[in-house]
This record gives structure tokens, sequence and C-alpha cells, in this order.
């Protein structure tokens, strides 16, 4: 399963919202700035996980956006759901009851171990847990490369 450009640009939204650590409403600007996403389609996707709960707005001089919900209650495999849809290595496992070879299909063991570690690890994490995550979890020791942005 590919993440979508457009579910990474929700995630690296929610993930900015998330580090910033207080209900002080952000910028769409500084947020598209901070994470290299276009202002125009990041108006779109804040727009979006306003109307699915995960941030609000203020309008008004002072206006921004932040998160409706602590980060430690969003999880990345809800924002990838509601973004892109269910999770899964490959379409049919999602959708057993469409496959005609559903019954007999000797890769289908596989596709659902697969969409069970893929559930594990997305729905394990919150974004609270990036945050937390120590610096050298991204980058390889003595690497000169600043931690990688989701």
């Amino acid at each position: 399963m590919a993440i979508t450009q457009k579910c990474q640009y929700a995630l690296r939204a929610i993930y900015d919202l998330a580090s910033c650590g207080d209900k002080s409403p952000r910028k769409i600007g500084t947020i598209a700035e901070a994470q290299n996403i276009p202002v125009r389609f990041l108006e779109g996707i804040l727009n979006s996980l306003k109307c699915a709960g995960f941030v609000d707005s203020v309008r008004g001089k002072d206006g921004g956006y932040f998160l409706a919900r602590p980060a430690s209650d969003i999880t990345v495999g809800e924002v990838i759901r509601f973004i892109q849809g269910p999770l899964g290595p490959v379409e049919c496992s999602n959708l057993h009851e469409n496959c005609l070879l559903a019954e007999s299909c000797v890769f289908r063991p596989l596709w659902d171990r697969a969409k069970a570690a893929l559930e594990a690890v997305y729905d394990g994490t919150t974004f609270q847990d990036l945050i937390d995550q120590p610096a050298e979890s991204c980058c390889p020791k003595g690497s000169a490369q600043q931690p990688k942005q989701i």
C-alpha cells in the first residue's frame, strides 16, 4: 500500500500542529512553509481534516488551525483511512467478497498478515509518539542529516 502525496501532506500537517504542543492557532502559510506543502493544496486538506474532527480553526487576524484532540489521541492509521481508505497491501485484501478467487487464493493469508502488520504499525502510532521519538531514530548515527519529516 503506497501512501498518496495528499495523505503524506495531511499527516505532515497534523504532525506540524501536534509539534506546536499548545492550542494556539497556526496559520496555513506557516504550516505550508514548515512542511513544504503547497498552500492551495493544504487549504483543502485542512478543511477536510476539520470536517473529520482532527483539527479545528479560528478565524481572524490571530486565527489559524489547531488540533481538535490531543496528539496522543490521534493515530496515523485513522488519518490514513480518512484520507485514502482502508489499509491493506493490495486492493483485494479489503474486498474479499468481490474476489472470484477469494476462497482458493493462495495469497490471501499473506495479504491478511501484511494487512494486520500495517494496521498494527499505523494504528499503534500516535502523533505524540512521533513527537516523542528520539532524533537519532530518524537519522543514522554520525549522519549530518537533519531528522526526517513525515
